[in-house]
């Protein structure tokens, strides 16, 4: 488990940013008709949003190349 916390630790990152980021968005911003699929609920919002984080931030991700022998 550890090994593989290790290996995606920056889409764990991004998740985490995300789901604060889209909290704050439904908190602060949110929808004020209650027609918005996004920020109508603060569940969707965060969900939304740590999804998108962790896809941003896996951009970032390097790749190990290997040796050819």
């Amino acid at each position: 488990m550890k090994s593989w916390a290790n290996r995606n630790r920056l889409y764990l990152a991004g998740a985490l940013v995300g789901a604060l980021a889209g909290f704050l968005y439904w908190k602060f911003v949110g929808c004020a008709s209650g027609t918005c699929l996004i920020s109508n609920k603060p569940l969707n919002s965060t969900v939304y949003f740590a999804v998108m984080g962790s896809l941003f931030f896996g951009m970032f991700k390097k790749e190990k190349q290997q040796k050819q022998s």
